[in-house]
């Protein structure tokens, strides 16, 4: 079953989205991450980021670090009212990790201080007692994983 969310982000912002529960069996992992200006394209500039973590990012939440364990997903969208200083844009790079406790979705535009619109859809997953105590601890770790090997 898929779970979606949308609503709009002022810039700056961090937005909670609640998903824990009691036993922590019942697990998300997303799926979509689409952004859309608020407002008509002859009057808005962006140059905005939208992060996904596993825990509040706190002041951070304006800088992208792939470094970051609790990064779940980042998208990057560029827009102006003249196009050839920022064409239309949007990339959006999503982990595959399973979460069990709430995720949070910040906002930054460099540009100004518009508001952007987003849609995130999360699949709702199963997890076994032990894929949920290590989803649990994970983001319990301090400092960024840095080991990619086996």
């Amino acid at each position: 079953m898929n779970k979606s969310y949308k609503g709009k982000l002022a810039d700056g912002t961090t937005l909670r989205i609640r998903l824990s529960t009691n036993n922590g069996l019942m697990g998300h992992q997303i799926k979509k991450l689409q952004l859309f200006p608020c407002g008509s394209s002859s009057s808005f500039e962006y140059e905005s980021f939208v992060l996904v973590n596993s825990t509040d990012p706190g002041a951070q939440s304006a800088t992208p670090d792939f470094n970051d364990p609790t990064l779940l997903a980042a998208a990057f969208f560029t827009m102006s009212p003249n196009a050839t200083v920022y064409p239309e844009d949007l990339t959006i790079v999503i982990d595959e990790k399973k979460v069990n406790q709430d995720i949070f979705i910040s906002h930054n535009n460099n540009t100004g201080d518009d508001a952007i619109n987003f849609y995130l859809e999360l699949e709702q997953v199963k997890l076994s007692k032990d894929e949920a105590t290590v989803a649990t601890l994970k983001d319990m770790r301090a400092g960024p994983d840095t080991n990619f090997g086996p």
